[in-house]
């Protein structure tokens, strides 16, 4: 997937009531290719493009039969699983109400409840050759609060991989800047064969968000 051309900027004209930060956002949103090649090729969200990268450059969605997509909402990864992998089975939960997906399960609870991970096993049906998280805590705007609540995210969704895939699978998540904790990471280097960080370049330059990558699940909980 090529990314997509650059257009003419647009300037949003300061509405009365509106924010200038809001005014930032919308600017930003009318002058992203991203966002105008979303809505072209009818992928819900822009961040449908961070995936087919990520794929692109490390062939994830090749050959998957089962893939779980944590923190589905609004469903664009999802949409890329089901155009680049049809005859996989997937499973997508997030505490937001997400718009049905022709060929997706789509589980609305909270991942960090105990009964969802016995609930996305039950519905995928058998182990995950791929386990997805895009999920990010919502922000309070405290730097160090919302590192913390997005890798304790993290953390819970590498603790589900490392127990549900099957060997040679893959588990991608967003990270913050600076990457993967060290535990983490040392827990990952221990089940899966390599492990990568990546910036997408779908994700926006002034983004903190990264990608840690990491293939080859050795098998064992």
């Amino acid at each position: 997937m090529s990314g997509p051309g650059k257009d003419l900027g647009r300037r949003v004209k300061t509405a009365r009531g509106r924010t200038a930060s809001s005014t930032r956002w919308l600017e930003r949103q009318l002058n992203d290719p991203y966002v105008k090649q979303a809505k072209a090729e009818g992928y819900r969200s822009r961040a449908a493009y961070k995936l087919a990268e990520l794929d692109e450059r490390f062939g994830l969605l090749k050959g998957v039969e089962r893939v779980v997509d944590l923190g589905i909402a609004p469903g664009g990864w999802s949409q890329v699983v089901r155009k680049r992998a049809p005859k996989a089975a997937v499973v997508g939960i997030d505490l937001l109400p997400t718009d049905p997906l022709e060929g997706v399960t789509i589980l609305q609870m909270d991942f960090m409840a105990d009964q969802a991970p016995a609930a996305l096993a039950e519905a995928l049906g058998g182990a995950p050759d791929l386990v997805l998280s895009d999920m990010a805590a919502n922000t309070v705007g405290h730097k160090q609060t919302d590192h913390l609540r997005t890798m304790g995210l993290v953390e819970t969704a590498v603790h589900f991989a490392v127990e549900t895939l099957a060997p040679g699978g893959a588990f991608v998540a967003k990270v913050l800047a600076g990457g993967t904790d060290a535990e983490l990471l040392t827990l990952l280097k221990q089940h899966f064969r390599t492990v990568k960080h990546a910036k997408p370049p779908a994700s926006r330059k002034g983004s903190s968000e990264w990608y840690v990558v990491a293939q080859g699940f050795k098998g064992g909980g």
